[in-house]
């Protein structure tokens, strides 16, 4: 709502509901200006005489007692509005009745934000007025991924839209630039809307600012989540606590310890000092894959330690098939020297096959598989 049409309506869906006998609630609670809110605004301004006009703008609209512009306060962006999370209800029966749905001018819809803003010590929830027509919608959505911006290390979310879907998003971001952008999901505004800077085609970047990655992931999950044909339903929902989250990381750790001690005793018991030699070179390869998991910024998950462990038990299978073709070299009656340089070539091309399977096996794994799934890839 770049042109403020709903809070313009403010006034006419007062009066209907005084007309209706509705009351305004009590002011003390309302009493608050977008100052106080949201702090000093630090933009630069044409003069101090244009904000004292805007801001007394703002509390003659917003703040005039009637029954629902006494429990709106302006947040910072066009069409957005604060309402006291204790009033959320009132407000939401009050846009709910059809004398003040006729009243909302005509292309405009009220949806509810998912964020619950904390300002001068009290809650708020985001109520946003905007088009009632969306300028595209998810199932052109291709692809969604959370990063990092490689310059301004800023936590963004990289999109692919189709062809098609390309051609009408780079239409619409045309006529919208410098307008406000909200992902809507289930009827909720996701987030904060970012601003569309320029034309956008089939590819795009949403940033996020100095907001965590995690957010940039839960965002990329909404677009996605948006692209599926059909609404989500929640059947069932489970809250695990901490203490069962706790015990499964302890019950994976003690597991992937027995695995990898049994692993290092076969292997000393059976081949002895070659297996000493194999079980330094698993030391190190677990060292090295830690230390690149923490230069990447991964976290090693349930699944991941599962991977791990499971990736030992393949370095060791190779050092295996070397150490059977040398004894059988040696059975032959060949040097030592001979019999090692004949086992590693004769093992090489069997270690090469079942890496590459293995690696390929990870990669589709990775790519169309999700949660659990991705961190054991």
């Amino acid at each position: 709502d770049m042109k403020n049409l709903f809070r313009d309506a403010l006034p006419e869906i007062d009066k209907a509901l005084r007309r209706a006998g509705v009351r305004a609630p009590g002011q003390g609670a309302a009493a608050a200006s977008v100052t106080q809110l949201f702090g000093t605004d630090t933009a630069k301004a044409k003069g101090k005489a244009q904000k004292g006009k805007a801001a007394a703008k703002d509390t003659t609209d917003l703040n005039a007692p009637g029954p629902l512009s006494s429990l709106l306060f302006q947040g910072q962006l066009p069409g957005e509005y604060l309402v006291p999370e204790e009033q959320v209800p009132v407000a939401e029966s009050l846009l709910a009745r059809p004398d003040v749905q006729r009243l909302v001018p005509r292309g405009l819809e009220l949806r509810w934000g998912t964020e619950v803003l904390s300002r001068a010590g009290r809650s708020y929830r985001t109520l946003y007025a905007g088009e009632d027509r969306p300028i595209i919608t998810g199932e052109y959505l291709q692809d969604a991924k959370a990063t990092r911006d490689p310059l301004t290390n800023q936590s963004v979310v990289n999109f692919t839209l189709s062809r098609a879907g390309g051609r009408i998003f780079e239409r619409e971001t045309g006529r919208h630039v410098n307008d406000y952008m909200a992902i809507i999901l289930d009827g909720r505004v996701q987030g904060q809307p970012p601003v569309i800077k320029s034309q956008i085609g089939q590819r795009g970047q949403i940033e996020l600012g100095a907001k965590p990655l995690q957010d940039a992931q839960d965002l990329a999950l909404v677009l996605k989540a948006g692209a599926l044909p059909a609404p989500l339903t929640i059947i069932e929902e489970r809250t695990i606590g901490p203490s069962l989250g706790q015990d499964s990381i302890r019950d994976g750790i003690h597991a992937g310890i027995v695995g990898v001690a049994l692993v290092v005793l076969i292997m000393v018991v059976y081949y002895r000092v070659s297996g000493l030699l194999a079980v330094a070179a698993l030391v190190l390869y677990v060292v090295f894959t830690l230390g690149g998991l923490a230069g990447f910024g991964f976290t090693l998950t349930l699944p991941g330690l599962a991977g791990l462990v499971l990736s030992v038990g393949i370095a060791v299978d190779a050092n295996v098939l070397i150490f059977e073709r040398i004894r059988e070299e040696l059975q032959h009656g060949k040097l030592v020297r001979t019999a090692v340089d004949e086992g590693f070539k004769h093992a090489m091309s069997a270690i090469i096959d079942s890496n590459v399977s293995t690696l390929l096996t990870a990669f589709i794994l990775w790519l169309v598989g999700t949660g659990p799934v991705q961190g054991f890839a």
